[in-house]
């Protein structure tokens, strides 16, 4: 049974990667809220209107409810999560303690050849930002910070990050409505000090950015309180 939010259809699949391909569909839909909080799921409904096997979103939604998107309780309907707001916090200091020494390491390290291609990801995001294309913009978010850490030679810190941050994301993605411009003058900045090898100016940078959404979170609840957990009535 899956009540809110229609599957977009997908792209031919290649055998050995439909169990990612699942769960990369249903990742973008669950964090750009085409799955929004509360949508009950089923592995037969989701596997028909993707046109595969029961297996592959079993395994996805193993994996997302890793991530804290899913909730799967026996003998009840899988259900996508409503956004914990002390999940949200949790995440900002995980990623804040993680990137802060990350950005340090990347000043010492990242090569003429990584700061290209930073450069790159800031273009895209740019005409995301011009385009007013929130997914894209997202999309190229996560993939600056994502580049940040694996050509510093942090690969393990961005798989922490990304098991940390799945109530984060959501929020992220609601905000892009009237902060991604913010966004992206944040990686700006990180990137500059990145390329003059200003370790005190790349940990202001980075930690103003992921400070953001301490501003943020009380203006998108205002406007998305059903998405929301009320965490003082949880138990």
């Amino acid at each position: 049974m899956l009540e809110k939010g229609p599957l977009k259809a997908l792209e031919p699949l290649q055998r050995q990667s439909v169990a990612d391909t699942v769960f990369e569909t249903l990742y973008r839909q669950i964090l750009s809220l085409d799955l929004p909080p509360a949508t009950k799921m089923s592995e037969a409904e989701v596997a028909k209107a993707l046109g595969v096997s029961r297996q592959p979103v079993r395994d996805a939604f193993y994996r997302l409810s890793k991530l804290g998107f899913l909730l799967i309780r026996p003998q009840r309907a899988t259900t996508v999560t409503q956004i914990s707001e002390s999940a949200v916090y949790q995440a900002r200091f995980v990623r804040n303690a993680i990137e802060v020494q990350t950005v340090q390491v990347a000043c010492d390290t990242l090569t003429s050849t990584d700061l290209a291609a930073l450069d790159g990801i800031m273009n895209r995001q740019k005409q995301a930002v011009e385009e007013l294309d929130p997914e894209t913009f997202h999309r190229y978010d996560d993939l600056f910070h994502k580049e940040i850490c694996e050509r510093s030679g942090l690969e393990f810190a961005w798989d922490i990050i990304r098991e940390n941050k799945a109530h984060m994301d959501r929020v992220r993605f609601l905000s892009l409505s009237f902060a991604s411009r913010d966004a992206f003058e944040d990686h700006i900045k990180v990137l500059d000090a990145l390329k003059s090898r200003e370790k005190t100016r790349a940990v202001e940078a980075m930690t103003r950015h992921l400070a953001r959404i301490k501003e943020q979170l009380p203006r998108i609840r205002r406007n998305y309180e059903e998405f929301f957990v009320n965490e003082a009535s949880s138990d």
